[in-house]
C-alpha cells in the first residue's frame, strides 16, 4: 500500500506509548482510532492526550487548536470495529509474544489483505510476531521512543519476510508524521539503538565491579569529559536497573556483580527510591565535574560501543547513517559512534579491543570483522580519510551534522542538522560547515542559505559539552564565524526559532536574516559565566547602537523577532504563514542578481566598515571602476535599455 492510500490509522494500546502514538499521528493530520481492552484505559489515554495538547498549545508548538486534533481522534474497546477502516494498524501492547500473537491473528481475520501491520515492540523480533499470520510482508516493525510527542527517532525493522514496499511505506509514513525514521535492515535483537546503547551501561557495570573506578566517577567522566547527556548508572537508575538485567539475561550474557547485587536487594533506581543513588534518604544524582577521573578508562567502554556498531554495519542490519541518526535522536549521544570511531581512530579501538580481549578472555572483547577489515585495509578513520565514513574526496565527503543542497540556479543551501540537540554549534558541524564553503565551487555558487533543522530552533548555541576539558590557551575565534562572514557570496540566515549563543553568533555572520515572528535572539553566555566567543561582542555592536548591543550581551535576556527587527538586528520579522515567500523572494533577488557587482559589494562593504569614511569611499570607487569592465555590467545596462530582466553570468 503506498503512502498516498494511507487515510485511517489504528493505534491498538492506550498506554504510555499507545496515547503518544496516536497523539502524534493525529497532530500530523491523520484520523487515528485509539483501543484497549477497558473502557477506563482509553478514557485514561484520551484525557493524557488532551492534557499533553494543552500543554503543547500553551507553548505554541502545534499550529491548530487542541480541540482540532482531538476531533481527529475516536476510541474503541472492540478490536473489529476498531481496525476496519484502517490502512496502517500499530501494535502498542504489552511485550509478552503470546499477546502480540492473539492481537496478529484477529488482525489476520479483520482488516483488508493490503493493510499494514505494524508492532510498536522494543525487544520481540518482528519475525516471531508475524508468525501469528498468513501475510508476514506485510508485518514490519515501527519501533517509537518514549514519550513520542518529544521523541523524533522511529526505528523502522524488516522482519525475515518483510517486503520492501510494506517497509518503505511505514518509513515515509513516519515522515509524513514529521518523525526521522531509520532502517533496521533485518531483525536483530534489541534493534539498532538499543544494541549500540547496551555496552555503555554493561560496561560501566563491569568496570565499577573490578572497583577500576566508581559510580561517581565514571558517570562524571562520561557525561562531562565525554559529552553524553547522562552517566551510564544515572541512565540505569532512571529507567530502572531491573529492566537492564532482565534484557543482559534474555540474551544470555554474564551479568556485571553491581547489577546483580541491586538487582536481589530490589535496590532499581528511581522508582524504589534506591539504586546506584539514593532518592529518598540521599541527594539523588550527586556527581559534578571535578568527579570526573583520569583513571577513568572510557575508552573500554566506546570500544564496545564502536564494536557493536561495526557488528551492525558489517552484517547489513543498518549502515553507519542509521546507527549515528538513532543514537543521537534515540539515546542523546553528543555524535554517533561511527562518527566519534573516525575521529578516534579505527586501529585506536581495535588495539583497545584486542588488549582487553588478551586481559580478560571475554567474548564481548571480539573485535567486529568489520572493523577489523576497515583497519587491515588502512580505512582508520578521518586521519586516513576513510573509516566507517569518507574523508578525502569532496565529492565523497559524507556530512554528519549537517545536509547540503547544491541547487541549479546557484543556490547553495546548508542544515544544521543536530534537531535533538536544538541544532547546538558542535566542532563537528562548525568543521563541516567551513568544508561545505571552502569546496564549494564558487562559481556555481550565486547565495548561500543557513538553516536549522526541525521546528524548534535555528541554533540554540554551543554545544557547552565541547568545552569541557578546554585549557585558557585553546581557546580562539572559532573559524567557521569568519569563513561564512568573509565568504563571496551573499549569505542569508534562514531563522525559525530559537537563535541563541553561538547559532546567533552565526547568523550574524550572514549578510542577511530572516525569521518568524516567532523566534527568539539573545547571548546568554553570560549567564555561564562567559561572554560571546564566536565574534558576537564585536557584530552586535556595529551592528546595533552601543547601549543596544551592551544590553543584549550583559542582561543576558532574550528579545523576540518584532524587537529584533526593531533594533536592526535582523532584515525582517514575519508570520510563519509569509516565512517561505519571503524568504524566497530574499533568495530570488540574490540568486538572479549580478554575482561580481554583488561581491564586490560585499567586500566593500564589509572592508568599509570599519574604517574612515574616506578610506571606505576609495574601496567603493576601486570596485565600481573595475565593475565597469564587466560583461554583467554589459548585460545589465542592455536589459534595462530593453525593459527584460537581466541573466546574468558573473563575468
Amino acid at each position: 500500500m503506498p503512502l498516498d492510500d494511507i487515510d485511517h490509522v489504528a493505534v491498538l494500546g492506550a498506554g504510555n506509548m499507545g496515547h503518544g502514538i496516536t497523539e502524534v499521528i493525529a497532530i500530523a493530520g491523520y484520523d487515528v482510532t485509539m483501543r484497549d481492552i477497558e473502557t477506563e484505559l482509553v478514557e485514561d489515554g484520551y484525557e493524557d492526550i488532551k492534557w499533553s495538547l494543552e500543554k503543547l498549545a500553551e507553548k505554541e508548538r502545534i499550529d491548530e487548536s487542541p480541540e482540532t486534533v482531538l476531533d481527529r481522534i475516536s476510541t474503541m474497546t472492540d478490536l473489529e470495529a476498531a481496525v476496519a477502516e484502517a490502512d496502517l494498524v500499530i501494535e502498542a501492547a504489552p511485550e509478552e509474544l503470546d499477546i502480540k500473537h492473539d492481537i496478529f491473528t484477529d488482525l489476520e481475520t479483520y482488516t483488508d489483505e493490503d493493510t499494514i501491520l505494524a508492532s510498536n515492540t522494543s525487544s520481540l523480533p518482528i519475525t516471531d510476531i508475524a508468525a501469528a499470520t498468513d501475510r508476514p510482508e506485510r508485518v514490519v516493525g515501527m519501533h517509537f521512543f518514549n514519550p513520542p510527542v518529544k521523541m523524533d527517532l522511529v526505528e523502522v525493522i524488516y522482519g525475515d519476510e518483510t517486503s520492501d514496499a510494506t517497509a518503505e511505506t511505514a518509513y515515509e509514513f513516519v515522515e509524513s508524521i514529521d518523525k526521522t525514521p531509520i532502517y533496521v535492515n533485518k531483525d536483530v535483537r534489541g534493534f539498532v539503538v538499543n544494541s549500540v546503547l547496551g555496552p555503555f551501561g554493561d560496561e560501566a557495570g563491569w568496570m565499577a565491579s573490578e572497583g577500576v573506578a566508581d559510580i561517581r566517577e565514571i558517570d562524571a567522566t562520561m557525561v562531562h569529559e565525554r559529552g553524553y547527556p547522562m552517566g551510564p548508572f544515572e541512565l540505569a537508575d532512571l529507567t530502572g536497573i531491573d529492566i537492564g538485567y532482565h534484557v543482559r539475561t534474555e540474551a544470555g550474557k554474564d551479568v556485571p556483580p553491581i547489577v546483580e547485587s541491586k538487582v536481589e536487594a530490589e535496590a532499581l533506581g528511581r522508582k524504589t527510591g534506591k539504586g546506584y543513588y539514593e532518592y529518598e534518604d540521599g541527594d539523588g544524582v550527586d556527581y559534578g565535574p571535578d568527579d570526573a577521573a583520569d583513571s577513568v578508562d572510557w575508552l573500554r567502554i566506546e570500544a564496545r560501543i564502536i564494536n557493536e556498531a561495526a557488528k551492525l554495519v558489517g552484517d547489513d542490519v543498518a549502515t553507519p547513517d542509521a546507527i549515528d541518526t538513532g543514537l543521537r535522536l534515540g539515546a542523546g549521544f553528543p555524535e554517533g559512534p561511527c562518527r566519534r570511531a573516525d575521529k578516534l581512530g579505527l586501529d585506536t579501538v581495535l588495539e583497545k579491543l584486542d588488549d582487553l580481549h588478551a586481559q580478560y578472555g571475554e567474548d564481548r572483547y571480539e573485535a567486529a570483522d568489520y572493523l577489523r577489515e576497515l583497519v587491515d585495509s588502512g580505512q582508520t578513520g578521518e586521519d586516513a580519510d576513510a573509516g566507517f565514513y569518507t574523508y578525502g574526496s569532496d565529492d565523497d565527503r559524507t556530512y554528519t551534522t549537517i545536509n547540503v543542497d547544491h541547487h541549479e540556479d546557484g543556490l547553495l543551501e546548508i542544515e544544521l542538522d543536530r534537531p535533538e540537540r536544538m541544532n547546538a554549534l558542535s566542532q563537528d558541524l562548525m568543521d563541516e560547515v567551513v568544508h561545505a564553503l571552502e569546496t564549494a565551487d564558487e562559481d556555481e555558487v550565486r547565495a548561500v542559505v543557513f538553516e536549522g533543522a526541525g521546528d524548534r530552533a535555528f541554533s540554540a548555541g554551543a554545544d557547552i559539552t565541547g568545552f569541557a576539558g578546554m585549557d585558557p590557551y585553546e581557546s580562539e575565534v572559532s573559524e567557521v564565524f569568519e569563513v561564512v562572514a568573509d565568504y563571496p557570496r551573499p549569505t542569508l540566515a534562514k531563522i525559525d526559532g530559537f537563535c541563541l549563543g553561538g547559532g546567533h553568533e552565526l547568523a550574524l555572520a550572514c549578510d542577511l536574516r530572516v525569521a518568524t515572528d516567532g523566534s527568539e535572539f539573545g547571548f546568554p553566555e553570560i549567564n555561564l559565566g562567559l561572554i560571546p566567543g564566536g565574534g558576537g561582542t564585536q557584530r552586535a555592536v556595529r551592528m546595533l547602537t552601543e547601549a543596544r548591543a551592551k544590553e543584549l550581551v550583559f542582561r543576558g535576556n532574550r528579545i523576540d523577532a518584532e524587537t529584533a527587527e526593531e533594533w536592526g538586528l535582523i532584515n525582517r520579522a514575519v508570520p510563519e504563514s509569509e516565512f517561505e515567500d519571503t524568504v524566497e523572494a530574499f533568495l530570488d533577488d540574490l540568486v538572479t542578481g549580478a554575482p561580481v557587482a554583488l561581491r564586490k559589494a560585499k567586500r566593500v562593504m564589509n572592508r568599509g566598515r570599519d574604517q574612515d569614511i574616506s578610506a571606505g569611499l576609495q574601496l567603493e570607487s576601486q570596485a565600481f571602476g573595475q565593475l565597469l569592465s564587466t560583461d554583467d555590467v554589459t548585460e545589465g545596462t542592455t536589459a534595462f535599455m530593453e525593459d527584460r530582466k537581466p541573466e546574468f553570468e558573473g563575468q
